[in-house]
């Protein structure tokens, strides 16, 4: 609980990756990816209840093994093109039907493996400390804005008009992005978004907890794999040597 309210973390995790056949279990560091999430999230203190969201039976074993609940989606919210927040909406309408009064949800994407339990902590605690409807993680951009440009048939255009994208670094103005470790938000939130249409995990009041690009890992492919292989086995090595 955070604040007197329960918390509910949630790993979706749909069987039918393209870009990684059986991407969710496929092994990093000697276990299945699906397996990071849940146990940052039972390393949680102020979460209550860890859920794996799938469709998939080889999923929900590994899950249920590593001590998470497991909630079967509906085939219809496990396509390519479904969202997660309409299955998310789909699980809290199943929860509260069995009883479930949970107030705080947390979403743990299993493809953002390297986050720690204290970016979960951070993210709930400016949650109830500032009185906020959701928080996220952000990094610093990949690409800061003012170096972006569009194409106009082969012509080259500022993306932000009147940019300079010649300046150093240090000159630019700080950029963030969304890494998609950690969103934690009100679930009455969540129910009360712009119908079932409604994307968007960050509404409301909002805030950012800003985690460092070592542990933003988002993976999709299998180059994504090797490099975050490359991360803990850089991390591994310190340790040893410290």
């Amino acid at each position: 609980m955070i604040g007197g309210q329960r918390v509910v973390a949630v790993v979706p995790a749909r069987a039918g990756s393209k870009s990684v056949p059986r991407k969710n279990i496929r092994p990093l560091g000697g276990k299945p990816l699906i397996q990071w999430s849940i146990e940052v999230a039972r390393a949680v203190p102020a979460i209550d209840r860890t859920i794996v969201s799938t469709d998939g039976a080889e999923i929900a074993a590994v899950a249920r093994a590593q001590g998470a609940e497991v909630y079967v989606r509906p085939a219809a919210l496990a396509t390519d093109t479904a969202q997660v927040t309409d299955a998310l909406r789909d699980l809290v309408r199943r929860l509260r039907a069995e009883g479930e009064a949970a107030a705080v949800m947390v979403l743990l994407e299993p493809t953002a493996p390297l986050r720690r339990p204290e970016d979960v902590t951070a993210c709930l605690e400016m949650m109830a400390d500032r009185g906020l409807d959701s928080v996220a993680t952000f990094k610093e951009a990949d690409l800061n804005p003012h170096r972006a440009w569009r194409l106009l048939d082969g012509t080259p255009e500022m993306f932000i008009p009147g940019a300079d994208p010649w300046l150093p670094r240090q000159a630019l103005p700080p950029a963030w992005q969304l890494n998609g470790c950690v969103y934690a938000f009100s679930i009455d939130g969540l129910m009360q978004g712009p119908g079932e249409g409604g994307q968007s995990l960050l509404f409301g009041r909002t805030g950012a907890v800003v985690m460092p690009r070592e542990r933003s890992v988002d993976i999709d492919t299998l180059v994504d794999f090797a490099a975050a292989e490359a991360l803990l086995s850089l991390g591994r090595s310190e340790r040893k040597e410290a």
